[in-house]
């Protein structure tokens, strides 16, 4: 394994990290613009206003993304890390 080949694959998983990853950031900015939206419309500062919607989002995302995430990184596994091991 040369170092072309390694950074290739090290390439290829930061790459897998931002896709998977990607629903959870983009679920969590949008549920954070809108509480904020609301907070700035409505007056209203508590804390854990900020903290519950942005999770209880980020766990529906990740719930129902969870079996594309592991459809991807199981794919990449196939695809770049195992025929490197295989091949010594």
């Amino acid at each position: 394994m040369t170092e072309v080949d390694f950074y290739d694959i090290l390439r290829q998983g930061l790459w897998v990290s931002v896709a998977m990853s990607a629903p959870l950031l983009g679920i969590a900015l949008i549920a954070g613009l809108a509480v904020g939206l609301f907070q700035a419309l409505t007056s209203v500062q508590e804390m854990t206003l900020t903290f519950v919607p942005k999770i209880l989002a980020m766990l529906v995302v990740f719930w129902v993304s969870m079996s594309a995430m592991t459809a991807l990184l199981v794919d990449f596994f196939h695809r770049q890390v195992l025929p490197v091991v295989a091949g010594g």
